[in-house]
């Protein structure tokens, strides 16, 4: 009832995966991950719980196809999909007797692709070329593959949610949560391009691309993303008329003044001076 893609970036070691089902919130119920232990993926029927057990085995050593196999051999487990990897890149996949029709997996160096309920036989292996193929982090990576599975038709079903996770390589610290992408679309007519959509706007955020962010941010902060934007290109009149349009806004006076050591917005003023 879901096709996934899991991946592992050999150059950062960052692990993800990537989802879409017709079901409500797929973000919730099939991708696992921890940083610098591993990432999982249990779908059809599988047993919600099962995606912290296969983590917890990687945590503690387990190799990725010792915990699958396990998990193949379980009874209650026969109509479920799993797959794993851990920080190496080593990868363990399985799709059980009973998994719905026409579903299926396929590994290759440092990726795993799976579904069930497909609407065709070519969404694994259009998911597997193009992870193994496509251009850019891992993120953009995943989120190729997943878009070429829904062209090659995706869930039998249709489309109502798609998730994407990525997380480092490396342990979790007080400095750094490892989350490096988290992203979901619980509810949508074109989950996988709405997906895409935020990921734009999240590399947006990430690269301070304020003409972006002029257009896509909330309604509110639109016009500091504007004024931002104009200071950038140095364009006085926009970045004043920008300014003023915030100040006009209830509470954004105030917080303007308490930014006024903000490197950004001191080129803002500095612009305007």
């Amino acid at each position: 009832m879901t096709f996934s893609v899991l991946a592992r970036d050999a150059t950062t070691g960052d692990l993800g995966v990537a989802v879409s089902s017709c079901i409500l919130a797929v973000g919730r119920a099939v991708p696992g991950a921890r940083p610098g232990v591993g990432i999982a993926a249990v779908q059809a029927r599988s047993r919600r719980g099962l995606r912290n057990s296969l983590l917890d085995g990687l945590a503690e050593g387990t190799p990725p196809a010792v915990l699958v196999h396990r998990a193949a051999h379980a009874a209650e487990d026969a109509e479920r999909q799993i797959a794993v990897i851990d920080v190496t890149g080593t990868v363990a996949a399985d799709t059980g007797p009973g998994s719905f029709p026409v579903s299926g997996h396929m590994t290759g160096d440092g990726f795993s692709v799976q579904g069930n309920m497909l609407a065709s036989e070519e969404v694994l292996p259009a998911m597997a070329r193009t992870v193994a193929t496509a251009r850019g982090d891992l993120a953009d990576r995943l989120l190729a593959a997943l878009t070429a599975g829904q062209d090659a038709g995706g869930d039998l079903r249709g489309r109502q949610s798609a998730a994407l996770l990525v997380v480092s390589g490396r342990p979790l610290t007080d400095e750094d949560d490892g989350v490096r992408t988290d992203l979901r679309v619980d509810d949508s007519g074109d989950p996988v391009a709405q997906l895409r959509m935020l990921r734009n706007l999240q590399r947006a955020y990430d690269e301070r691309d304020y003409e972006t962010l002029a257009v896509f941010a909330p309604e509110g902060a639109r016009d500091l993303y504007a004024a931002l934007a104009a200071s950038r290109r140095g364009d006085r009149a926009a970045a004043r008329a920008a300014l003023e349009a915030m100040r006009s806004r209830p509470g954004w006076a105030a917080w303007l003044a308490s930014m006024a050591g903000d490197a950004r917005l001191s080129a803002v003023s500095r612009l305007l001076g």
